[in-house]
């Protein structure tokens, strides 16, 4: 070991190495007998973690020792097959050693002249996505850290083309169940709060167009500049996909820009069920998709495409003096004229080396069992008398609560919560809830293809156990 200069000898590095390929490769053969990891408190790892800057430093063995004692049991494992909270994780093996490679050979992806593979890579595989959405081959894109800044990145597009950059008296119109990284974007883009209309939802929590029409008129007639819906597909409460047939329809008719958020949802175009599910998902302006979500790739993969690329260059292209080098030939592509990133790291890999080693369509096998594990959950529980599903199952989310007869709401809204809270603190699964219409609900994402069907009964009957003990209890 050569500290001064960072080194390590190659005996060294291998036997590191191999310590940890060890320990990755436990973790994906034995996940379902793992514990999910826990969230302790602030207080406990000061006490394990905290310590003044290493001087001198240590071998490398006793801080991997460290990682494996303090801090790898104490992160939520949300790739863990009993994780059904939130949107998983579930990543793969062949993602994790493309990151490997990715950061071990330090690859930068934001100009050709650094990244010349790395970028034709992400076209390539940029262009496969855009394929399964059905999208023209005017469409380009990117890979983005997640789809917080993917959409960050289609909406600056979106104020670009719409609004030439001037956001006065413009308005966004997206339904009340739209994730708040859309709120978040437009505030970074310029926008007041007042500038997102939130549109109700219908009865199955999707945008409804017809109130979304009645909108767009009224702020018309007030003087106000719409120029942009945001749909769903896949809302994180529920799972429901916007209407986006209807809602491409009227965009067209009131010359509006049309942006899908589908962060989790829109990967499963990849399969028959989700194609059915996406209709009309190839009419869009621009589309997110977390690859890092459904498409089973580890942390951070978020993805735009858009459907006329020249938008994007528009809207982010400027050059410094420095980057003169960097600018190329007119075909070769420098990413950091697409996007907010100039120091990129090589993300498409892993997507594209998952694609190249297991192939479409047994990914697209993996993601047809979210559909399936969240339907499976619908039938067990509604085969249990005292609990009411809220929300069928429709793109892997179903929710649900029980309310034993004779109870009033809030005693069941009650309930719904210590479930939750008990149901975690016992640590066999993990599992979410959120609100709707003003009350608690549960809500099972079971999307990880490596779940099995027992973990998915074994979890509602503890529920059930579960709701048994706090129903008794004084």
């Amino acid at each position: 070991m050569d500290r001064d200069r960072l080194d390590l000898s190659p005996d060294e590095m291998r036997t590191l190495g191999y310590r940890v390929v060890d320990l990755l490769v436990d973790h994906f053969a034995n996940g379902e007998d793992e514990p999910l990891g826990e969230a302790p408190s602030r207080e406990e790892l000061e006490a394990r973690l905290r310590e003044d800057l290493p001087e001198e430093g240590s071998p490398p063995d006793a801080v991997l020792d460290q990682v494996e004692e303090n801090v790898l049991p104490n992160t939520m494992r949300v790739d863990h097959p009993r994780f059904f909270g939130f949107v998983p994780g579930p990543n793969n093996f062949i993602g994790v050693l493309a990151d490997l490679l990715a950061s071990g050979f330090n690859i930068f992806s934001g100009t050709w002249i650094s990244g010349a593979a790395a970028a034709q890579i992400e076209l390539v595989v940029i262009d496969w996505l855009r394929e399964l959405c059905g999208l023209p081959e005017t469409t380009g894109g990117l890979f983005t850290s997640g789809g917080s800044m993917a959409n960050v990145t289609a909406l600056a597009a979106a104020r670009h083309a719409s609004l030439d950059d001037d956001v006065t008296g413009a308005v966004a119109y997206c339904s009340d169940q739209t994730h708040t990284s859309v709120d978040r974007a437009l505030r970074l883009l310029g926008f007041r709060p007042d500038q997102l209309r939130r549109v109700p939802s219908d009865d199955r929590y999707r945008l409804d167009p017809s109130a979304l029409r009645d909108a767009v008129a009224a702020d018309r007639a007030a003087g106000r500049r719409p120029f942009c819906v945001i749909a769903n597909a896949g809302t994180t409460n529920t799972g429901a996909v916007d209407p986006l047939p209807a809602l491409a329809d009227l965009a067209d008719a009131e010359d509006l820009w049309l942006h899908v958020d589908g962060a989790y949802g829109a990967p499963s175009v990849i399969c028959e069920r989700g194609q059915k599910r996406l209709d009309g998902i190839e009419r869009v302006d621009s589309l997110t998709m977390d690859p890092h979500k459904w498409l089973f790739q580890p942390f951070e993969i978020g993805g735009v495409l858009v459907r006329n690329a020249h938008h994007l260059r528009r809207a982010f292209r400027l050059e410094a003096e420095y980057l003169e080098d960097a600018v190329g030939e007119a075909d070769e592509i420098n990413f950091s004229a697409y996007g907010i990133q100039l120091t990129r790291s090589f993300r498409a890999l892993k997507l594209w080396m998952t694609f190249k080693v297991f192939g479409r369509r047994h990914v697209a096998t993996a993601v047809e069992r979210g559909f399936e594990h969240a339907e499976r959950a619908e039938r067990l529980l509604r085969e249990r008398p005292e609990w009411t599903v809220v929300t069928p199952a429709q793109m892997g989310i179903v929710t649900f609560r029980c309310e034993p007869e004779g109870w009033p709401s809030d005693r069941v809204d009650t309930l719904t919560r210590r479930l939750v809270s008990a149901m975690n603190e016992n640590g066999e699964a993990f599992l979410t809830q959120t609100t709707l219409d003003g009350r608690p609900v549960l809500r099972l994402c079971p999307i990880n293809p490596r779940t099995e069907a027992a973990s998915l009964q074994n979890t509602i009957d503890r529920l059930e156990a579960i709701r048994g003990a706090l129903s008794e209890a004084p």
